[in-house]
């Protein structure tokens, strides 16, 4: 509802994930943004660049400027992979985009607040295929890693609690529902079923990662959906969806459009 009680317009968000900028796609990119769709939000949940190199940065950075909306972006593995995270999110923030990292936006949207939760994620794997919390320090070190994502994650959904439309961004999966295509022995370097549980407390109206670019397009956690929105999966550069803020539960809100 909109704060003067009257039914607000169903919102629509752009959704994108493994972009991989560099140059050879550097064409593709400035094309697909410069013509974005006619949307609220811009949405992009992680893999930013190819190898987190500063000149891949700039590349995405110069094409975000095209938008004429907000956007809101995590990073993802490979954009830590040279190093220089830093100055990726320093070229990606200078262009205008929301780089979250266990950390909310709020957006005022046609008198509908919408809500942000951003955190990168990180491994663990699921039930059958999970890396434990015991053992040398090295691999209590990967299992802490994620717990400081899931308590960032849980962190960002609270402080959106009150908002009309809430999203939750990571690049990892929090659910194996959006990994059937990958083989399973590497699903434990996919996602971890523990970034589910926030989720299943404070119940975003959408969930969005990446990563995954051999998984499933619609998964859920409880009645939440879950869309893995990897450009090699979906097959597009944007993906469409209509959030309703009317009051409906879970999926019901949510409509991908074609």
């Amino acid at each position: 509802m909109s704060g003067d009680g009257q039914a607000s317009r169903p919102l629509r968000f752009a959704l994108t994930a493994d972009l991989h900028a560099d140059e050879d796609v550097r064409d593709a990119l400035f094309d697909a943004f410069a013509n974005a769709p006619d949307v609220d939000l811009v949405l992009i949940a992680g893999d930013l660049t190819t190898l987190g190199r500063r000149r891949q940065a700039r590349i995405l950075a110069e094409a975000c400027s095209e938008l004429r909306v907000p956007a809101v972006a995590v990073l993802g593995n490979h954009d830590y992979h040279s190093g220089e995270e830093a100055e990726v999110r320093s070229l990606v923030s200078r262009a205008g985009v929301v780089l979250l990292d266990g950390e909310a936006a709020r957006f005022d949207v046609a008198g509908t607040t919408v809500g942000v939760a951003g955190s990168k994620g990180f491994v663990g794997g699921f039930p059958d295929w999970e890396l434990p919390n015991f053992g040398e320090p090295l691999l209590r070190g990967l299992y802490d890693e994620t717990t400081a994502e899931i308590e960032g994650l849980e962190r960002a959904l609270r402080k959106v609690a009150d908002c009309d439309v809430r999203v939750a961004m990571l690049h990892y999966a929090p659910t194996p529902s959006t990994l059937a295509g990958e083989p399973e022995v590497i699903w434990p370097f996919l996602g971890s079923h523990r970034l589910g549980r926030p989720i299943l407390q404070e119940r975003p109206d959408l969930v969005l990662h990446g990563h995954a670019h051999a998984g499933t397009f619609a998964g859920t956690i409880g009645d939440v959906p879950v869309l893995n929105v990897a450009v090699a999966v979906t097959g597009r550069m944007f993906t469409i969806v209509e959030v309703a803020p009317d009051g409906r539960d879970g999926a019901n809100r949510v409509r991908v459009l074609d």
